[in-house]
């Protein structure tokens, strides 16, 4: 078996105009792509080994052709939804929630105002509060297993992807980690701010704007406040 003349013949910067050209994201340098196709173990050139891996080759393209349609649908069909629900503009508002991410939380979290008179009933929800048991002198606090898992997967979600576009957020988080948290229990913290932040805004049924919120603006360096809407 040989390496493709194709790929001993190349150099890292065709390479890299052959990926520009197929739109690759550019996340490994064209050197290392080609460095490791070279170090590859070589491919069979027995032709009927060839041909029954072009076939099942094939075959995977067509089922990953059928699921990314079906996936463009299914984001299509969820933009429309959220576009037309009285309170989609509102869990769309915050950073980096999109639109999945957003349907997801509202669908979750719900239209019912008069259900939740606090943002610690949806922190409780969503499993993002610890439980704490005390008994005579003991007390010990846990993570709680018990909660809308749903609802907690899409909130830690949009918190993780928060700190990469707000400064307050990623404030939070950063120093949770440097207090001993674990990413996940950092993230939870997170959670459990933004779930303050989204309750406020929810009640007054109006998009999140930093603007209006104390914490976020950029002369504050705590990362507290609360939002003023």
């Amino acid at each position: 078996s040989m390496m493709p003349p194709i790929i001993c013949a190349s150099s890292p910067k065709r390479l890299a105009a052959f990926c520009a050209k197929q739109g690759y994201s550019g996340k490994k340098p064209a050197a290392v792509l080609l460095a490791r196709l070279r170090s590859a173990p070589a491919g069979t050139t027995d032709p009927d080994l060839s041909e029954g891996a072009r076939v099942a080759v094939l075959a995977q393209v067509g089922v990953i052709t059928a699921l990314n349609t079906a996936i463009k649908d299914l984001d299509r069909a969820i933009a429309e939804k959220i576009d037309t629900h009285p309170d989609g503009e509102i869990f769309r508002s915050f950073p980096r929630a999109g639109t999945v991410n957003a349907a997801q939380i509202l669908a979750e979290w719900g239209d019912a105002r008069e259900a939740f008179g606090h943002p610690d009933a949806i922190a409780a929800l969503a499993g993002i509060t610890p439980v704490t048991k005390a008994s005579g002198k003991q007390r010990g606090v846990s993570f709680r297993w018990a909660c809308n898992k749903r609802l907690r997967q899409a909130i830690t979600t949009f918190a993780d992807n928060s700190r990469h576009a707000s400064p307050w957020a990623a404030g939070i988080y950063n120093r949770a980690r440097a207090s001993g948290k674990d990413h996940p229990h950092a993230t939870r913290i997170l959670a459990r701010a933004w779930i303050r932040i989204m309750w406020r805004c929810w009640q007054n049924s109006t998009p999140y704007d930093p603007a209006l919120h104390r914490g976020a603006r950029p002369d504050r360096t705590t990362g507290r406040g609360l939002i003023l809407i």
